[in-house]
């Protein structure tokens, strides 16, 4: 992402969403933005609309609770990108929302970006994040006997060890 790209979405989302944006961390080529949950379908629908970021390639999620002690979360992050702005093209924007361990659920995205609805469920099923109107939120690749907790939480036991 050129500089001026990547200051010229920067600077709009922060216009647009001020203080539900809870930060954004720029590095090199990443730009991280962690909004609330209340804002997550109306940011990901701007980013799309306004700036081209026009699929997911990955959604991802991370067990705060050991990381950050103080913490006990989960933070699911949306990695965009844009085929149709060249200047965007080999950009990294990350769309990050915090949520409780304890019921973590969340707005799906995959009305505003089909591309996401493996990797959502994939995320409900490796760390139980309820994705509210997903089209197909099942098992993905664990046996529909399992009765544990989803196995990437920090919390999770592995038989055996």
């Amino acid at each position: 992402m050129t500089a001026s790209a990547y200051q010229t979405v920067l600077e709009s989302v922060e216009n647009k969403f001020g203080k539900a944006l809870e930060k954004i961390v720029d590095e090199k080529k990443l730009v991280k933005m962690v909004v609330e949950v209340g804002v997550l379908k109306k940011a990901a629908a701007y980013l799309r609309d306004n700036h081209g970021f026009d699929h997911v390639k990955a959604v991802t999620a991370v067990d705060l609770s050991k990381l950050l002690k103080k913490e006990n979360k989960i933070e699911v992050i949306y990695h965009l990108g844009s085929y149709s702005r060249q200047e965007l093209y080999r950009a990294d924007l990350a769309l990050s929302v915090k949520l409780d361990k304890v019921n973590p659920r969340a707005p799906s995205l995959t009305d505003i970006w089909p591309s996401c609805e493996y990797h959502e469920r994939e995320v409900y099923e490796m760390f139980g994040v309820i994705f509210e109107g997903h089209p197909d939120l099942r098992r993905l690749l664990l046996p529909e006997y399992w009765s544990d907790i989803p196995p990437m939480l920090k919390d999770y036991e592995a038989p055996g060890r």
